[in-house]
């Protein structure tokens, strides 16, 4: 079927795309987490990252081809995100596969009858690109396909050759260009993006590259090909750019509105960042549904990055206070017919955004003055060159509804070139490290502020006061409290860091250095208050590598007025900096700046904590020796109640090899494998074998555990000195968390009697209700399960023959459509498959007929089920197609045959409407 080159709205474009392969064997497969398997990338860039492992011979595909439509993220290029047509940093990518199946002679001539004949893209407004030693794809265009020489353009490595990583599947590849200007003649640069679009791009996967970058071909010769479908729908829609489709308008229209601005009247600047937020909107919303959170490294660092940069430009255009939540509506609402997990995360989606955006503000309220005064100070250092004019606050507007971003400007004086003339001005690597440490400005944005005013960034200073004062953030620190963070900022001048002795010591004298109340430096504070204490030295262990911090308390000698000693309770500790935050409750006495004091914690939680984190360590090795040694840590909790370890695996762990693990992890504990500590250099901890968590940041000198033999792991963390001292290990759940990731929760010590405890009460409870012995208890279960399955059995016989009778009904009010006959009914509360039997068994007793019928099976459920006769196909209706566009009056889709589909929807209240369009579409494709 051909489809006229008119608009088509980016949902027909990604179903006419999937539909067209699924007809030639394609199997329809739903895209994969943005949290991809491969640890080698940090988020999904490409359709093929889920089949990589396909590629390389590792995994057996479930179906020889392919097709999905895979949500992507790219960062590498983000400052041309708003600045150009087409660049975003999340997009969606229409992709088809073969895994040895069909090459490059099929997958060329299917590409050109989509563009041309299905998507109706005129073949004079076609050019093509191939690898500039691939005379094979270039013969296949010109003879087979019919594309003059002149517009096959050869290209080097950099362009048309495809890799997904550093290491991986590659392969020549074959693009197809829009030419949006055929009338300029055939003087071809495919450079020329406001002439020429890349929209479909063709990978011969057929090597794999090494570390060494060695190609080997690969077991078979595969074909990945990605279409963007922004890009499409900019080409069939006939707009400007990506971001005016209906895939990102209506959210840029959604943040305009809150700005109280118009878009199509606005100037360049100003669309710019409403582009920005229309983008990076809808790539947080996918980041979130896939439980990526903010954090400062790695993709929580990426997320909360763009967060920022969507914020900053909602100030340049003059919105005050929070509003990506409101913006984030919009985009849930587009994406979640193809994405419904964007829905069902909707309330976990806003509360980052709130949370996330309500911090940022903080820090821009704080640091904006800040940044403001170091831009200033850049300028006058460079007064020869540059001289400061305008006022008011860098990040804020002026004015009300036609407010205009206000920026201290750069006026050139003695300096040729006017815009032209080079940046000489330049922020200090120790003042853009103090926006990043104090403030929270991630460097990029203080680059991207600073560029706005033609002033650089000294990179290389900045690197050097990160490295000097080690503070790089690692995935399990937790920043407290931002007024907290200030006040320790400015008492770091006058006190030292916090000495850690918990490692050898249970409790030890210390000295108060400082005392937070509510985030101000106070001198006292009184029994019943709530403070931060830091000390000059303590036992107490942080909360970090997702070890939990210590309990315990502060005691104090000193006796207050009625005699009592004084007693600090301490809930939580948390490292910031250089400093430990002990979060604490004075329970008795009065706590002053200078007191000594016993820092003690609670001994016997501490004891369940390095049980519970050997038992980690001991968990992992167990898990690389019975299950995949490429296993590695994805992260953990350790707490004294309980451990959690995730880690990255392709599959679930079957209960056998569970069984395995406890046993072996048992085995180890039972056989008193001592414990060796030693710090050393990193180079030589690899060396010996020690295990790193992939994604962490480690300093020159590690610190090792050693159970020789066993487990040798680099970690900062607390542990028990011999394995014997863990006594029992107990797993709990398996399950996965995100896209080749997997959970294991388990129990040690203590609490595995308590564990086993609430078990047991549960089983002498069943065993009661049931009258039966623990044993008899899964055979009982079982017979009342089969019961139950006959039951549901008979009863949906039931419901199958009332449905078949009320059809029956139907026959007599079927409609005459010349030498068709149609119905069009609702069937009450009919379940699914008695409406489906129903609808069948009416078309085979009209014979040349159509009927389309409904029901509401449950409250907010609408079933929908299309039968159709091979004369109703014939006149172009395909029920699979025809349903599926009912179903949208409702809220809902779905598919199927030509002959026969159903689809379900939400909204009952929608129905008769749904109904009556039916209907009008049946008398206007049959009469």
């Amino acid at each position: 079927m051909t489809i006229s080159p008119k608009f088509l709205s980016g949902s027909q474009i990604r179903q006419t795309f999937l539909d067209f392969y699924a007809q030639r064997g394609h199997k329809i497969l739903p895209s994969a987490s943005l949290v991809p398997e491969d640890p080698t990338v940090l988020l999904t860039i490409a359709g093929m990252l889920q089949f990589k492992p396909i590629f390389l011979g590792q995994r057996t595909p479930e179906s020889p081809r392919a097709t999905t439509s895979q949500k992507c993220i790219r960062t590498n290029d983000i400052e041309n995100v708003g600045r150009t047509a087409r660049h975003h940093t999340f997009f969606e990518m229409l992709g088809n596969f073969s895994f040895g199946d069909y090459f490059k002679k099929q997958a060329i001539a299917w590409a050109w009858e989509l563009s041309t004949e299905v998507f109706g893209l005129p073949a004079s407004n076609l050019v093509v690109s191939v690898f500039r030693e691939d005379d094979e794809a270039f013969a296949i265009w010109r003879d087979e396909i019919g594309i003059p020489g002149d517009r096959i353009q050869r290209m080097g490595e950099d362009d048309n050759f495809w890799q997904s990583g550093p290491t991986g599947p590659c392969g020549p590849c074959s693009e197809i260009y829009y030419d949006f200007h055929p009338e300029r003649g055939d003087n071809i640069d495919l450079e020329d993006d406001t002439r020429f679009i890349e929209f479909y791009n063709l990978v011969f996967m057929q090597y794999n590259k090494d570390a060494e970058g060695n190609l080997t071909p690969l077991q078979n010769q595969n074909i990945d090909t990605g279409m963007g479908l922004e890009r499409m729908a900019q080409i069939l829609q006939k707009v400007p750019n990506n971001y005016e489709t209906d895939l990102i308008f209506p959210i840029v229209q959604s943040a305009a509105e809150i700005a109280g601005i118009d878009y199509h009247n606005s100037d360049e600047k100003v669309k710019v960042s409403l582009k920005v937020i229309g983008d990076h909107i809808r790539a947080v919303v996918h980041m979130i549904a896939d439980e990526i959170r903010a954090s400062n490294v790695g993709r929580g660092y990426i997320l909360r990055r763009l967060i920022r940069r969507v914020v900053r430009h909602g100030r340049l255009i003059g919105i005050q206070g929070e509003f990506t939540v409101r913006v984030a509506e919009s985009a849930i609402g587009l994406s979640e017919a193809a994405y419904p997990n964007v829905r069902r995360r909707e309330a976990q989606i806003k509360a980052e955004l709130a949370r996330e955006e309500a911090q940022f503000l903080k820090t821009l309220e704080r640091g904006e003055k800040l940044l403001e005064e170091i831009l200033k100070k850049a300028l006058v250092e460079q007064a020869s060159c540059l001289s400061v004019s305008g006022g008011g606050r860098l990040l804020l507007s002026q004015g009300g509804q036609d407010a205009q971003p206000l920026h201290p400007t750069a006026e050139i004086s003695g300096s040729p070139g006017g815009q032209d003339a080079q940046p000489t001005a330049e922020i200090s690597g120790q003042d853009a490290f103090t926006l990043y440490d104090t403030y929270g400005f991630p460097l990029e944005l203080t680059q991207e502020i600073a560029e706005e005013q033609g002033i650089t960034v000294d990179l290389d200073g900045f690197e050097a006061a990160m490295k000097e004062q080690q503070i790089r953030a690692k995935d399990a620190r937790q920043t407290i409290d931002l007024t907290v963070q200030g006040s320790l900022d400015k008492l770091a001048e006058t006190i030292q860091g916090t000495e850690f002795v918990g490692y050898a010591e249970l409790s030890s004298l210390a000295e108060v250095e400082v005392i937070l109340v509510d985030g101000k430096s106070v001198e006292e504070a009184a029994a019943g208050t709530e403070v931060q204490v830091v000390l000059n030295q303590t036992p107490f262990y942080a909360e970090s590598g997702g070890q939990i911090g210590d309990k315990g308390y502060l005691n104090g000698s000193i006796q207050g007025e009625n005699g009592e000693g004084l007693l600090v309770r301490v809930d939580d500790v948390k490292k910031e900096s250089d400093f430990f935050v002990h979060f604490s409750f004075v329970e008795r006495g009065t706590l002053r700046v200078g007191d000594s004091i016993t820092a003690k914690i609670d001994n016997s939680g501490r004891r369940r904590i390095q049980a519970n984190h050997t038992a980690t360590h001991l968990l992992q090795s167990a898990l690389r020796k019975i299950v995949d040694d490429s296993i590695s840590q994805a992260g953990s909790l350790v707490s004294s109640e309980r451990l959690r370890f995730d880690f990255n695996s392709p599959r679930a762990v079957t209960a056998e090899e569970l069984q395995k693990i406890e046993d072996l992890v048992n085995s180890w504990i039972a056989e008193a494998h001592a414990a060796e500590v030693a710090e050393m250099p990193i180079a030589l901890a690899r060396e010996k074998g020690a295990t790193a968590m992939f994604g962490e940041k480690y300093g020159d000198v590690v610190r090792v555990i050693d159970f020789p033999g066993v487990s040798m792991e680099l970690c900062g963390g607390t542990h028990v000195s011999n394995t014997a001292e863990i006594g029992l290990f107990k797993i709990v759940s398996e399950a996965g968390v995100a896209a080749g990731t997997r959970r294991i929760e388990a129990v040690s010590g203590q609490a595995v009697l308590d564990y086993l405890n609430v078990r047991d009460k549960v089983v002498r409870d069943l065993g009661d209700r049931f009258k039966a012995k623990p044993e008899e208890l899964p055979n009982r279960i079982t017979n009342l399960q089969n019961e139950l399955k006959d039951t549901q059995k008979h009863l949906a016989a039931v419901k199958s023959e009332l449905a078949i009778a009320k059809s029956d009904q139907l026959l007599s009010a079927a409609e005459d459509l010349g030498e068709f006959k149609i119905i069009v009914a609702q069937l009450g509360d009919v379940d699914t498959e008695a409406l489906k039997t129903a609808a069948e068994r009416l078309q085979q007793k009209l014979g040349n007929a159509a009927v389309v019928l409904a029901s509401i099976p449950e409250p907010d459920k609408v079933s929908l089920v299309a039968a159709f006769s091979p004369e109703v196909n014939k006149k172009g209706l395909q029920a699979g197609k025809f349903i599926g566009g009912i179903a949208q009056i409702c809220g809902g889709k779905g598919g199927g045959r030509p002959n026969l589909a159903q689809a379900g929807g939400r909204d009952a209240s929608k129905l008769q409407e749904a109904l009556e369009s039916a209907r009008n579409l049946l008398v206007e494709g049959l009469g």
